[in-house]
């Protein structure tokens, strides 16, 4: 149903019950059951619409493992432990994590491993390449079991339904989607309301008119119910994303078909949608629940504080030229400041009383504050 179908499908929707706002838009054209983005394709790698880290390079997923291991052996070693990926793809990440968990053989162990994943076509992806560590697949995180937790997000928060405010001439509008004269997609503004001024973070309320603010409700939810899980339990979440830090007005949703950018109105539910994430206001939202944020740190400095080149080195001591050549410009890419090693930033959840994961001493906090070039 992707495409024209689906299309039709939005406009009779916009017909019957007005303009739609574009949380509302996205979320039919990513999860719509028959014709949404993520319900019949695999859109992820050099043969689909992108590609992540932890297909780019195994050190960015064997990293994260050790990190984790080393946070549980300094929080007390849980065991159980509840390890949940949110959104994991193909399965490269956890594939490359359990991996390094294994050098730590208590740790291993003790790990129960949930997937996060509502579409149907990577569960069976992930079904296989995971099979052996016994997933349970669960759709959101109240399907968690209780008890302590390691949570992993890698570009999951960036796919979240956005909102986006316009500054009008007084106070905020809505811009959302309308039907043009010829029934295509379009953009349009919902009226003026002083409400919408609560939406937006404190210090962006007083734009000139003409600004446009991105709020993601659905990563604001996500932060409160973490934020309060990790006040009564004790855990660690490590979310992976591009964004930015403070918050900052401009619209940054777009959409990716075949690593290339199209049209947002183009065939609904045949590309990517995504929007960079303000990690101030998810930080915010999660700390008002209980828990501590620690970071943003962008995501070069964050691999190269765990040990990046370090785990390069050792790999290219077993690796022909040509697989050498790889391993390097893979981690190049996550690393370097002018490809993903600053656009993309972490951040860090932890319960009170909990120490920060590796990579998130003072120097790096400072650094993960600066907003991508």
């Amino acid at each position: 149903m992707s495409g024209p179908k689906l299309a039709d499908k939005i406009a009779r929707r916009i017909r019957a019950e007005g303009p739609l706002s574009l949380a509302a838009f996205m979320a039919m054209a990513l999860h719509d059951p028959d014709g949404g983005y993520y319900a019949r394709r695999n859109p992820i790698g050099r043969a689909g619409d992108f590609i992540t880290a932890p297909e780019i390079s195994q050190i960015f997923g064997e990293l994260i493992g050790l990190c984790c291991a080393d946070w549980w052996r300094r929080s007390g070693r849980p065991n159980p432990v509840i390890l949940a990926e949110l959104g994991p793809g193909r399965g490269a990440l956890t594939e490359d994590f359990l991996r390094a968990a294994a050098t730590v053989p208590e740790f291993y162990h003790s790990i129960r491993l949930y997937l996060v994943e509502v579409s149907p076509v990577l569960r069976e992806q992930q079904q296989r390449r995971l099979g052996a560590a016994e997933p349970r697949f669960v759709a959101g995180i109240d399907g968690l079991p209780p008890g302590p937790l390691l949570l992993v997000a890698n570009e999951f928060l960036d796919a979240l339904p956005i909102r986006q405010l316009v500054r009008g001439g007084t106070e905020w509008a809505e811009r959302l989607i309308a039907l043009d004269p010829d029934s295509g997609l379009a953009f349009t503004q919902g009226p003026e309301s002083p409400a919408l001024a609560l939406l937006v973070p404190p210090s962006l309320r007083m734009l000139p008119p003409g600004s446009i603010v991105e709020i993601c409700p659905a990563a604001a939810a996500l932060a409160a119910s973490l934020g309060d899980r990790l006040a009564h339990s004790p855990g660690l979440a490590l979310f992976i994303d591009y964004g930015y830090c403070p918050s900052a007005p401009g619209p940054t949703l777009a959409a990716l078909r075949e690593h290339r950018p199209v049209d947002l109105f183009d065939e609904p539910g045949s590309a990517d949608l995504s929007a960079h994430l303000d990690f101030a206001a998810f930080a915010t939202a999660a700390e008002a629940c209980g828990a501590v944020a620690h970071g943003p740190v962008p995501q070069g400095r964050f691999l190269r504080a765990l040990g990046a080149e370090a785990r390069l080195a050792a790999l290219s001591k077993r690796a022909g030229p040509a697989q050498r050549a790889l391993l390097e410009s893979g981690l190049r890419r996550l690393i370097h400041r002018a490809e993903m090693g600053n656009l993309f930033k972490v951040l860090a959840l932890t319960s009170p009383g909990l120490p920060a994961p590796a990579g998130f001493s003072a120097e790096f906090a400072a650094a993960g504050t600066e907003n991508p070039a």
